[in-house]
């Protein structure tokens, strides 16, 4: 019962045109739409979840969770709009909190005790973007910041305990 999360952007950038006059989000609505469509004539895709998180700021990001129904996720991706900044850094970070907190409710994390390996759930995060410049309130980014999280390999969560343990 796999999880499909679909992140959107939807900053202004979106709004862009093509040749043929279709907006970029339209074109973004659209792929999701013949995805969804082609992914249902799989006998497979049966007991598939879908997540709709877009550009927002958190809570607002989040469009469709795992409870609502298919027909909520379609009305909600129809009534994106694109306004706003390019702010991946903390739409990831909205996203892998949604999937986090979805597996604790569901029992799959136990939180300080680990994971079950019995249970499987995958999960998959689609993003579909522009790819502009990122943007934050705090101007023109070059990289992707995901906010409460180090990419340095001594700020990955849990390194601490585990120096702590091996010393």
């Amino acid at each position: 019962m796999p999880i499909l999360l679909f992140l959107i952007d939807t900053s202004a950038s979106m709004n862009q045109r093509t040749d043929l006059g279709t907006s970029y989000l339209d074109i973004a609505k659209g792929a999701v739409e013949l995805f969804l469509k082609l992914r249902s004539r799989d006998p497979a895709s049966r007991g598939d979840r879908y997540m709709l998180v877009t550009y927002d700021e958190p809570p607002y990001c989040i469009k469709a969770g795992w409870k609502e129904n298919h027909a909520t996720f379609m009305s909600e991706l129809k009534n994106l709009q694109a306004s706003g900044l390019t702010t991946l850094g903390q739409a990831l970070r909205s996203s892998f909190d949604l999937l986090n907190l979805n597996r604790l409710i569901s029992g799959i994390d136990n939180y300080g005790q680990g994971r079950n390996p019995f249970f499987l759930e995958p999960s998959i995060l689609i993003t579909i973007t522009d790819g502009n410049k990122l943007t934050s309130t705090a101007g023109v980014q070059e990289e992707v910041i995901c906010p409460g999280v180090a990419f340095a390999w001594t700020g990955f969560y849990g390194t601490r305990a585990s120096r702590e343990c091996t010393n």
